[in-house]
């Protein structure tokens, strides 16, 4: 059991996901999928990583490949999505993130760019 926050800033191209409560989670068993709109970006984050097609930069905490896999409360995890991933972010689009673990969904989070 796990409780999760989800922001997306300003600009609409960083998610960053706070580990609010509840037991680590090691991100190696982890898969993310973002949709925005309803729609699925047409790269998905592959967590653990550094540098991935769709994604500018590399992640911050425990989703990045040289970090501690383990997720623990009070972490906060962020990546940014590129203008070259499609749906692009907009301000105002809703953006959903489910986590999953194992095949059982952990989370569906929302917020809005």
């Amino acid at each position: 059991m796990a409780a999760f926050e989800l922001t997306i800033d300003g600009g609409g191209s960083e998610i960053t996901i706070e580990h609010a409560t509840g037991d680590a989670i090691d991100v190696r068993e982890l898969s993310l999928t973002v949709a925005v709109d309803g729609e699925e970006l047409s790269e998905q984050p592959p967590v653990p990583f550094v540098g991935a097609v769709g994604f500018d930069g590399a992640p911050t905490g425990p989703f990045n490949a040289e970090a501690s896999p383990h997720w623990r409360p009070g972490e906060r995890a962020s990546f940014r999505v590129a203008e070259t991933n499609d749906p692009t972010i907009e301000v105002g689009d809703t953006v959903n993130v489910g986590l999953v673990v194992d095949g059982q969904l952990l989370a569906e989070l929302e917020a809005t760019a």
